[in-house]
């Protein structure tokens, strides 16, 4: 039998890269009556019929699971925004690294339309990213810069590309291979929301080792059900350090007395903007954990 990677499944079948080919195969019986779910990053095991059929005869273990996008052995996440056109949602920005870093997949932090805002409204955007340690990459796909920089952030690895629509997703993956021609929608001036211009997950080939998956954009995201109160803070790495310094060990940088993390952004050391999310996102999971 032979290995490769599921890169797409459509309308019953699922298309394998292997040694550089693709393989529409089919599934073996067994898989039916489990009825057990393919994703694009699956990899598998297949046999090999007239070229280019197949039939998939074993799924290998996962080692994660995006949910929206669904998408599997993911091991960076490309998560895009806009410096403007549309305005960054940075709740929305949280919310996503949230969920990816509690899949254990690294995040790249990507702000696309440089050319949009001058040098200081764009370092303002990405400065409490920074020092919140993530890899963060300014581009712009209309003028082609800084996508050398970005390309070489995902050398070798399976690539989730998120994000909301109109932040030009697919125009960057477009300059990154002009082969991928991938459809792109302008921007609702009405709505300022861009057009779903993206359908179905699909791996796209990088290179010999590298695979991105082109998602749809996102619209709603929450936090993983799994997540506690408790464990929240350690999804904003800038606070680990101050947290050393709280009165209580349980600190959950709230209503605590003597609390570095709130201490050190009332001085200015931690972004307020980030812990003011930190919070709104501490008080949904104080809400839901209160239901039951």
């Amino acid at each position: 039998m032979a290995k490769g990677l599921l890169i797409k499944g459509y309308n019953g079948f699922y298309y394998v890269e292997s040694a550089g080919e693709i393989w529409t195969c089919s599934l073996r019986g067994r898989f039916r009556i489990k009825n057990q779910d393919f994703l694009a990053g699956d990899h598998v095991e297949f046999t090999k019929l007239e070229h280019p059929k197949g039939v998939i005869e074993k799924v290998y273990d996962r080692t994660n699971q995006l949910v929206r996008p669904a998408v599997a052995n993911v091991e960076k996440a490309l998560v895009t925004f806009a410096f403007a056109n549309p305005q960054p949602d940075f709740l929305l920005l949280d919310r996503i690294l949230i969920q990816v870093l509690f899949q254990r997949v690294t995040p790249v932090i990507c702000f696309n339309k440089r050319d949009l805002v001058d040098e200081a409204t764009a370092a303002a955007v990405m400065k409490p990213y920074q020092d919140a340690g993530f890899e963060t990459v300014a581009v712009s796909a209309g003028e082609n810069r800084g996508i050398e920089t970005l390309k070489e952030k995902l050398d070798g690895r399976i690539v989730v590309l998120a994000g909301p629509s109109g932040v030009g997703k697919s125009s960057i993956l477009n300059r990154i291979d002009s082969g991928f021609c991938l459809a792109t929608g302008a921007l609702s001036r009405k709505t300022e929301r861009g057009r779903h211009t993206t359908r179905r997950v699909e791996l796209l080939p990088l290179g010999n080792s590298t695979y991105i998956a082109d998602t749809p954009g996102f619209s709603a995201l929450y936090l993983p059900e799994e997540l506690k109160k408790e464990e929240l803070a350690a999804y904003y790495p800038e606070f680990a350090e101050a947290a050393l310094y709280c009165r209580f060990t349980s600190c959950l940088h709230d209503r605590e007395q003597d609390c570095e993390v709130k201490n050190d952004v009332a001085e200015g050391i931690l972004d307020k903007g980030r812990y003011q999310r930190y919070c709104t996102f501490l008080n949904e999971l104080k809400e839901r954990e209160g239901k039951y």
